[in-house]
C-alpha cells in the first residue's frame, strides 16, 4: 500500500510498504481523511522531535522511517480477537497517544503525561497518511453517524484546543487572548466560546486567518506588525485578559502573551517549540501571574464529537484544501510553509 513516511527533516516520501496485519486486541482501519498538523510540520522542518531516530520508541518499538499522520478518520475493516468496542463497518476516529501504562502519570490516569509519550503517526506505529493502519482497541472512538469523515479528521486537533481551555482557569464571562490563529488557535476560539468566554482577542499576522477568527467569534483580530498587540489588548480589557493562550511557538511571542494578561492572569502554552524562549520573570512575579503548559489531551474525544454535533469545529469553515497522498509534500507541507492563508489541509487516503 501507499504511505507517506518521514525519513528526516525535509525528507518525506510516498512509498509502497506492506499493508499492516491485524492481531489480537487491535483494530484495522481503512483510512478516509487525515489532517496535516502543526506537529507534522515541525517534524518536516526541524525534526526529529517526536520521530524516533537512532533507537526504537519505547512504546511503538519503531525507528525512522515512520508513517506519518495522527489526525485521521476511517472505517473499521477488521477487528482482532477480543475486540468488543467496535465492529467492522463502524466509522471511527483514533486517539493517537502512545503511552507505557506503567509510569506514575499513566498509573494516575494522566496518560498524556507519560514518561515515554509518543504519537501514532509521529513516533511509529503506522500513521494515517496511508491506506490502512492498525491500532490498539483503546485508541478507537466510534463516531456519531451524522458526522462526516472530514469532520472526524478534525477531532484530534479540536481535542488539543478543548483540553487547553479545560486546563485553564477560564470561567464563563472571562476575557481571553489567543496568540496565533492557525488551526489550533482557531479551534481554541470555538472552545472558548463553548466555555462561555465573554470576549476573545486574537493576535495574528495573516489577514485571511484574522478574518476567519472574527467569523468564528473573536471580538478583535490584531496584526502585531501594524500595532502593539499588548497595548491594544490592555486598552480593550482594562489592563489585560484573564487567560492568554500561546499557539505560535515563536520565541518573541511568549513574553507578549504573558504581558497581555491582567494581575493574577494565566498564560497557557499550547505550542510545541523548536527553539528556546525567554521572558523577564518579574512580569510574572510582580503581578502574581501563572503559566501552564499543556500537551495533547486526555479523556476528551467523546466531548469533542458531542460539540461537533452541536455545530462547533465545522470542517466546512476550517478546511481550506483537500489533496491526494501523492501530492502531500508539494501541495501539503510546502504549501503550508509558503502559503500562510491555509488553515487545515486534509489528505485523502489512497483507495
Amino acid at each position: 500500500m501507499k504511505a507517506a513516511r518521514w525519513h528526516k527533516a525535509h525528507d518525506i516520501r510516498v512509498e509502497d510498504i506492506p499493508e499492516p496485519a491485524i492481531s489480537a486486541g487491535r483494530v484495522k482501519i481503512k483510512v478516509a481523511w487525515t489532517g496535516i498538523c502543526g506537529s507534522d510540520l515541525h517534524e518536516y522542518l526541524a525534526g526529529p522531535i517526536f520521530a524516533p531516530v537512532g533507537a526504537p520508541h519505547p512504546v511503538s518499538g519503531e525507528t525512522a522511517p515512520i508513517v506519518m499522520g495522527h489526525e485521521f478518520s476511517g472505517v473499521v475493516s477488521e477487528v482482532g480477537d477480543g475486540v468488543t468496542k467496535v465492529k467492522k463497518g463502524d466509522k471511527v476516529v483514533v486517539e493517537p497517544i502512545l503511552s507505557c501504562g506503567q509510569c506514575a502519570a499513566c498509573r494516575h490516569g494522566k496518560y498524556n503525561l507519560c514518561d515515554s509519550l509518543g504519537f501514532h503517526g509521529l513516533s511509529g506505529g503506522g500513521g494515517g497518511f496511508s491506506a490502512y493502519t492498525v491500532v490498539d482497541e483503546h485508541m478507537v472512538h466510534k463516531m456519531p453517524e451524522d458526522l462526516s469523515m472530514e469532520q472526524g479528521a478534525l477531532v484530534e486537533p479540536a481535542a488539543v484546543a478543548l483540553h487547553a481551555v479545560r486546563m485553564s482557569k477560564l470561567k464563563a464571562g472571562d476575557k481571553a487572548a489567543v496568540f496565533g490563529a492557525g488551526p489550533i488557535g482557531l479551534l481554541l476560539i470555538e472552545s472558548l466560546r463553548a466555555a462561555g468566554a465573554a470576549e476573545i482577542y486574537v493576535v495574528e499576522l495573516s489577514e485571511q486567518r484574522s478574518k476567519k477568527a472574527i467569523e468564528l467569534g473573536a471580538r478583535l483580530a490584531i496584526n502585531p506588525a501594524r500595532e502593539d498587540a499588548v497595548a491594544r489588548i490592555r486598552e480593550f480589557t482594562d489592563g489585560g485578559v484573564d487567560v492568554a493562550f500561546e499557539v505560535t511557538g515563536v520565541p518573541q511571542v511568549l513574553p507578549q502573551c504573558i504581558d497581555s494578561t491582567r494581575y493574577e492572569g494565566e498564560t497557557i502554552i499550547v505550542s510545541i517549540w523548536e527553539k528556546e524562549a525567554s521572558f523577564q520573570p518579574n512580569t510574572v512575579v510582580l503581578k502574581e501571574k501563572n503559566m501552564k503548559g499543556i500537551i495533547a489531551y486526555r479523556d476528551i474525544f467523546p466531548a469533542v464529537m458531542e460539540l461537533m454535533t452541536q455545530g462547533y469545529y465545522s470542517a466546512d469553515k476550517l478546511v481550506t484544501k483537500r489533496i491526494k497522498l501523492d501530492d502531500i509534500v508539494e501541495e501539503g507541507f510546502e504549501a503550508l510553509v509558503k502559503e500562510k492563508q491555509h488553515i487545515k489541509i486534509l489528505v485523502e487516503a489512497p483507495q
